[in-house]
Parts: C-alpha cells; structure tokens; sequence
C-alpha cells in the first residue's frame, strides 16, 4: 500500500482551487470539490465561514501541516487549497425521484469506511456493470474519488451517480422513507446472501476489510446477509464480495 501511495501524483493546477477568497467562491457558485486542505495553525472569520460552507455541501475538510499545502507546489495559498472533484456529485433524493418515475426498482450501494481508492475503483465498476442506480459514500472517512479512483473504475465512477452525504444513519432514515430496504453485508451474520429478498426496492451496506459494517449502522439496517465460503479464511477482498452480491441481486431480478 505505501508503493502504491506513492506512485500518486501530484494534482494538476489546474485542478486546485487556491486561497481562502477562491475555496469560498468556488463553493458559493456551486463548484464540485472533492475536499479542502486546511492548514492546522489557520483560525479566523474566513476560515470559519470555508468550514460552514463545506459542512453544508458535505465537503470534507482535511487539517494539514503547511508542508503538504506547500508540496502543491502553489504560492499564496493562505493556508487554503481545495481540490476540484473529478466525480460531479447528485442529491439522493433526486436519484431516488428519477428512478421511480423510470418506473424501475431501486438498487443503491453504501460504501462504509472503504479508504483504499483502488477497492472504491473496482466496486464502482461492478456497480455500473451490475445496475446500481447510485453509490452512496459518507463525507468523512472514504477514499477519495480521484484520478486514481477513476481509472481504476475503467471509467465507471464518471458514469454512475455518486451521492456524498454528511451521515449514513440519517441516509439510511432517508431511504427508508422512500419505501428502500437497508440490507448489510456482516459476516457473522445467520442469512446467506442467496436467502435474501434481493428483487424488492434496497440498498446493499459494505463495510470496509479492517472494521467492516460501523455497528450503530447495522443496528438499523433491516437485514444482515453474510457470502458463504467454502474456506476458513479471515474475509473476502470488500471489492471481490461487492461483485458476488450485486451479482445475486441481478440474477434475482432477472
């Protein structure tokens, strides 16, 4: 992992938005940015006023030393630089809208504490392969959807919806609402994936490999569904288990 962290590269300038003024307009116009880099020893009306915006459009805000804003290789940053998202963002509740007046059945993914990029890469392939009408990932503690993501997607995340919201708990409340089963992927679970109601209107939850599904989070998940396997071996790759499951969804569905 610390190879592949390294081969990254250095964002273009063209995809930085720098300064405290410009990371402020950028958000008031309703540019997409993927995150903001805050330098730790930054404080003022400014930056106070950068932090309520990206709370309201759920922008993470990463606190860094001066040396990784300087290592952008920018001047006059003031302490401020965002990066331009490379996914354009859609409201959940839009997709949700368009889908059921398509007169199609719901199919979302949640993404729960997923970080490596190229896990986030190969689930959005699958999602896109497999029907997933949009993939749902949290503002805070996800990998970011960057070049990187993208290409290991072959190009799905640019193709799919992608829903960023401020709190899983409160999406799973949303989904609910709109009539939306909330199914969780947990290993120690008693259902097998192929004994799940898949057909009906849900939304699959996927933990990351360390930690798996948060347990506040599959306390109020409707179902819990564990992949059988025919070893005894700690888990499956989370990207590997997303393919199974969405593949059962769509056998299911026909």
């Amino acid at each position: 992992m610390k190879n592949f962290r390294q081969q990254q590269q250095r964002p273009k300038k063209n995809t930085l938005v720098i300064g405290r003024k410009a990371v402020m307009e950028a958000m008031q116009t309703g540019k997409q940015l993927e995150r903001i880099y805050l330098q730790t020893t930054v404080h003022g009306e400014a930056i106070e006023a950068i932090r309520k915006l990206a709370e309201q459009y759920h922008i993470p805000i990463n606190k860094v030393p001066v040396e990784k804003l300087n290592n952008f290789n920018v001047s006059n940053h003031e302490g401020c630089v965002a990066l331009i998202a490379k996914v354009q963002y859609q409201d959940l509740q839009d997709v949700i809208s368009f889908v059921v007046e398509k007169g199609e059945t719901p199919l979302f993914l949640i993404l729960d504490s997923i970080t490596d990029i190229r896990n986030i890469g190969g689930i959005a392939r699958s999602a896109f392969c497999f029907g997933v009408h949009a993939i749902i990932i949290p503002d805070k503690g996800v990998g970011a959807l960057n070049e990187d993501a993208i290409l290991t997607s072959a190009g799905a995340l640019e193709q799919i919806a992608v829903c960023r919201v401020s709190s899983l708990m409160k999406t799973v409340d949303e989904l609910h609402l709109n009539g939306i089963k909330v199914f969780a992927s947990e290993m120690k679970a008693g259902k097998k994936v192929f004994e799940m109601e898949l057909a009906i209107p849900c939304a699959i939850v996927m933990g990351g490999e360390e930690h798996g599904v948060y347990p506040a989070l599959l306390k109020i998940c409707d179902e819990q569904f564990q992949i059988p396997m025919a070893a005894d071996f700690d888990s499956l790759n989370v990207s590997v288990a997303t393919g199974i499951v969405l593949y059962e969804v769509m056998k299911q569905r026909g």
